[in-house]
C-alpha cells in the first residue's frame, strides 16, 4: 500500500479547532497549487490532506514558499492513487464529496453533510477529478459560475467549497 504519513503540529498538541474534514488532492501538477491548498487547509480547519498520484509532497521549497509553513501544521498522507484513499476514508465512515462540474452535481451551498466526516476531492488543473473518483464519490458538488470560462483555479475552488462545508460542520448555518 503506497501510504506516507506526516503528523501536523496541531495533532502533536498545539490546539486549534479542526473539523472532521479531509482534503483529497488528486494529480495536482503545480507545487504552488499544492502549497496554496495546504495554506487553505490550515486556515479552514481541515484535519488532514490526502495527496494522491502525481501530486507533489512536502518537503519541497516550492510548496513551502506558497504554504508559508502550513504544510507543517496540517497532517498529511500520500497515496499512490486516489481510489485507494477513498476506500480507506469511506471505510472509516467519511462521506466522499467530489468538487466537479458534472451532470447531476449540486450547488456546493445547497450541500449538507450526511455523515460525521467529509472528504472533499479536488482534481487535476486541466482534467479535473478522475472518472474513477467521481464514480466512488457519494455526491458531486459544484460552484455556480456566471462567466463564460466556467473554470476556477483548484485552490480557489477548494476555498469556496471548504468554506461552505466547514460552515455546515460547525453548525453556523441553520437549515431552512
Amino acid at each position: 500500500m503506497g501510504v506516507r504519513v506526516r503528523k501536523g503540529v496541531m495533532e502533536l498538541g498545539q490546539s486549534k479547532e479542526r473539523f472532521p474534514l479531509v482534503l483529497l488532492v488528486e494529480d495536482v501538477r503545480s507545487l504552488q497549487n499544492v502549497g496554496a491548498l495546504f495554506r487553505l487547509a490550515d486556515c479552514m480547519g481541515v484535519a488532514e490532506v490526502a495527496l494522491c498520484g502525481i501530486t507533489g509532497i512536502p518537503p519541497h521549497r516550492d510548496i513551502h514558499r506558497t504554504a508559508l509553513g502550513a504544510e507543517e501544521m496540517v497532517s498529511w498522507r500520500y497515496f499512490t492513487c486516489g481510489a485507494e484513499a477513498v476506500v480507506e476514508y469511506a471505510g472509516r465512515g467519511y462521506e466522499v464529496v467530489a468538487l466537479e462540474q458534472v451532470r447531476g452535481s449540486m450547488r456546493v451551498d445547497a450541500y449538507s453533510p450526511k455523515k460525521c466526516g467529509v472528504v472533499l476531492v479536488v482534481g487535476n488543473e486541466v482534467d479535473g477529478v478522475s472518472d474513477a473518483l467521481l464514480q466512488q464519490s457519494d455526491v458531486c458538488v459544484e460552484i455556480p459560475q456566471r462567466g463564460k470560462k466556467h473554470s476556477l483555479n483548484v485552490a480557489t475552488a477548494a476555498a469556496v467549497a471548504l468554506w461552505e462545508i466547514s460552515k455546515k460542520l460547525a453548525g453556523e448555518v441553520q437549515e431552512e
